[in-house]
């Protein structure tokens, strides 16, 4: 292999922010922020929208989203 084309694969914290979730892993992305984690150790910090904690596939809980508006306002545009 040629020598220093590869990224750094590192310890890193990913942290779901919708949820407060987070989970140390290593992975070869990076970060200017970090984490102080649970063994004292500083770790950078990736945030998340959805992980496993939060998606609704994993967790069996559907969320719901108010489209009754888009829907009406759809059925009165097109209506004839």
């Amino acid at each position: 292999m040629k020598p220093d084309i590869h990224p750094q694969y590192k310890e890193v914290v990913f942290q779901d922010v919708s949820c407060d979730f987070a989970f140390l892993t290593r992975s070869t992305l990076s970060s200017k922020n970090t984490i102080t984690w649970e063994d004292g150790n500083e770790y950078p910090l990736i945030k998340v929208e959805v992980s496993s904690h939060s998606h609704p596939f994993y967790t069996g809980k559907q969320k719901m989203l108010d489209t009754s508006g888009r829907v009406d306002r759809f059925r009165k545009r097109y209506q004839k």
